[in-house]
Parts: C-alpha cells; structure tokens; sequence
C-alpha cells in the first residue's frame, strides 16, 4: 500500500555546487548516484517531478567580470554548464531505471528538447522525471528563478530547494554556532531580513504566485522522501506562519 503523499508534483531545485561533493569542481559520481536514489525513492510512490539544477561546479555566470568575460556571455557559459550537470543527473536516474526527459530553454535538439510547457506536463504526467535545463534561457537571470519559473508553468505543488543545512536560519550556521533555526518564515519575511533562501526576483514570483519553498538538507538520506509523505522537514516559506 502506498503512502499518502502531501504533494503529487515538485520541483526540486539543485546547486550545482552540491554535485561537486568535497571537492570544488567537477561532479562526484557518488554525489550523484545518491541524489538519484534519493529521487527514485519518491518517484516510486507517484510523485511526479521535476528537478533544476545549477551550473556552479563548472561556472558561474556571476564569476564572468573577474575572468575578463562579459556577464551574457558569462552567464550563457553557466547556462552551458547547466545543461552538463543536467545531462549527468540524467544519466543516474536512467542507470536507477526511471525514464527521464531533459527539456532545454536553449535548442540543442541533439541533446535535449526544447521546453514547451504542455510537453512537459505530459511528461510528468505519464511519469517521466523532467529535468529543466539552461536556465530561463536568458542572462541575468539565476537557476532559482529559473526553477520557480518552471514550477509555477507546470503547477508544482512546492518547490524544494535542496541546501547542505538543514533549512533556514537566522545567520550562517557553518559561520555561527548560535544561529536559530526557522521552521517557518513569510516570503516577506525572507525578503525583510535578507536570508538568501533564493534570489529576490525567485522569491517574488513564488510570493505572487502562492507557490510554497521548502528548504532542506539535500544530503540527508530519505529527507525527501519524509517531506513529500507529510513529514516536518526544513524551513517552510509561504504566505503565512501557522505558529
């Protein structure tokens, strides 16, 4: 018998820095063949899902002033990197027996599709894991904004955003031993006190938009699969705080 699920299609926003594991660069296939069972996990209970994730273990597009590069181009390499990243997590959960699609904001048709909205609900809904690639397809804009986007298009029921702690805090708790945990916040509230869940314009299309974030730490085995069968996992962000 399956569980009870309290949501029935996420999307599930990834750092591509999370890829890399203890290292700086690159992508640690352990790394990944975690995250991908992870995902099987909940996709084997019917969660229909999608999953972004960024590019910051092969670059950043927000580095390009720094390397001599100017920022478009800057962020269409992080746009590039992306669309690696998604092709890997691609392949784990392909290796994990789930059928997957990888839908890019960018043609590439031998590589990925190209996102059209109604195609990728039709994924999701015969229960392909859809993965979006290259952002919005635009510079200046982040992979948070990006995953909120996609989420609010196809109707997500709650985006996850997939951190190394394990939600959010009032302070840095790698940098402060004292920072308080937030089990629950405003989107105002994020805003309001600078907490960096996701970037503002994420944040702001999420608040408009009465799609609810989940912060999480995405290391944690079976984290997801808690949350998404009604489990008080991380840090809630929606309209109001029930507390």
């Amino acid at each position: 018998m399956k569980k009870e699920l309290k949501y029935k299609r996420i999307l599930v926003k990834l750092s591509g820095e999370a890829l890399a594991g203890e290292n700086k660069f690159g992508i640690d296939p352990d790394i990944l063949n975690f995250f991908a069972s992870e995902i099987k996990k909940v996709h084997d209970l019917g969660v229909q899902i999608g999953l972004v994730i960024g590019g910051g273990n092969i670059y950043r597009g927000l580095n390009a002033d720094a390397h001599g590069i100017d920022r478009v181009t800057g962020d269409q390499m992080g746009m590039l990197a992306t669309m690696i990243n998604s092709l890997a997590l691609q392949t784990a959960c392909e290796n994990k027996g789930m059928y997957t699609r990888l839908m890019s904001a960018i043609k590439m048709e031998e590589i990925a599709e190209p996102y059209i909205r109604r195609r990728a609900i039709r994924h999701l809904e015969k229960g392909r894991i859809v993965i979006f690639g290259a952002g919005t397809g635009h510079p200046y804009f982040s992979t948070d904004t990006a995953a909120s986007l996609r989420a609010v298009e196809i109707e997500a029921d709650v985006i996850i955003k997939g951190t190394k702690v394990d939600g959010v805090y009032d302070s840095d708790p790698h940098k402060n031993p004292e920072a308080s945990f937030i089990p629950e916040i405003t989107y105002l509230d994020v805003l309001k006190k600078n907490l960096r869940v996701m970037d503002l314009t994420a944040i702001s299309l999420c608040q408009e938009n009465k799609l609810p974030i989940v912060v999480l730490n995405v290391k944690k085995e079976n984290n997801l699969l808690k949350l998404v069968t009604g489990k008080n996992i991380g840090t809630s962000v929606s309209n109001e705080v029930f507390n």
